[in-house]
């Protein structure tokens, strides 16, 4: 693909976001936000800009189309490795990050919800992928890139290697997932990756998604809830359940407690601890 005047910036750029050994995932989002940088002054070589006219983008960006803040932090950040490290130009951009945080509380499925979910699901690999990410709180890319050595039966643990943040974890690993990895074994036999795809490879995120979303419609539920709702029901439920937020911190990999403790704000059972005001009223019906 050609990118005009600006293919060569392009091609360095993703080969400086390897080198430094970003994940693959940031590398497709990065690029993504430098093409739409790109397309934006229209085959004008971006080597030349002046931080007015990046301003110029993000302000269109922000203004017209309304972007989100976590998109607009990507296109800043995009646009800051391209000048600073790719182009070595001192241009100071971090003033184009929104100063407001968003507050988002992820949609948190409930333990008869999961249950209906995993009950939906027949296919022994299917609900062992779908228990997988629940019990151990896993996003869908560190489910994907399990090994079979990950598992550590021995020990009943499973190692995270180089997760978000390239860094190593673990998880405890369930007597019930073991009991369901154990039968899922005998039947699909994987050489490498503890789930495989019919030629061996790596199972694909978008099969995974394709088996949430129809083991939702199979149990009934119609709400909106993603894959990684897994992940996020698996800390409500442990804080639910009385575990320490810190031990929850380590188990998500989170680097900073203020990630974690936003489950705090969507515990059901703190929720319900509360006691209304308007229960200390005398209400005439």
């Amino acid at each position: 693909m050609q990118y005009g005047v600006n293919t060569k910036f392009v091609e360095d750029f993703l080969q400086l976001l390897k080198i430094k050994r970003y994940s693959y995932k940031t590398i497709k989002t990065y690029k993504n936000a430098l093409l739409c940088f790109i397309n934006f002054y229209d085959n004008k070589d971006i080597s030349s800009l002046s931080a007015k006219e990046i301003e110029s983008f993000i302000n269109y960006k922000v203004t017209n189309e309304n972007i989100s803040v976590s998109y607009q932090k990507t296109l800043v950040g995009a646009i800051k490795f391209l000048y600073h490290q790719l182009l070595r130009k001192n241009i100071q951009l971090n003033y184009l990050y929104p100063d407001r945080r968003e507050h988002k509380l992820p949609n948190v499925m409930s333990k008869e919800e999961v249950q209906k979910l995993i009950s939906s699901t027949i296919n022994i690999k299917h609900k062992a992928i779908l228990c997988t990410i629940y019990s151990c709180g896993m996003r869908l890319s560190e489910c994907l890139n399990l090994k079979i050595k990950d598992v550590q039966s021995d020990k009943m643990i499973i190692k995270i290697e180089q997760s978000k943040g390239k860094k190593d974890r673990y998880v405890p690993l369930s007597n019930s997932l073991l009991l369901l990895l154990r039968e899922y074994y005998k039947i699909y036999h994987p050489k490498v990756y503890l789930f495989e795809g019919d030629k061996g490879n790596q199972y694909s995120a978008r099969s995974v998604q394709n088996i949430f979303k129809n083991g939702l419609k199979k149990a009934g539920i119609n709400k909106n809830f993603s894959v990684h709702s897994l992940r996020h029901s698996f800390a409500t439920h442990l804080l639910e359940s009385g575990t320490d937020i810190r031990i929850i911190q380590e188990l998500l990999g989170h680097q900073n407690i203020r990630t974690t403790q936003i489950y705090t704000h969507i515990s059901s059972i703190s929720i319900q601890k509360v006691k209304n005001p308007l229960d200390d009223l005398m209400i005439t019906l």
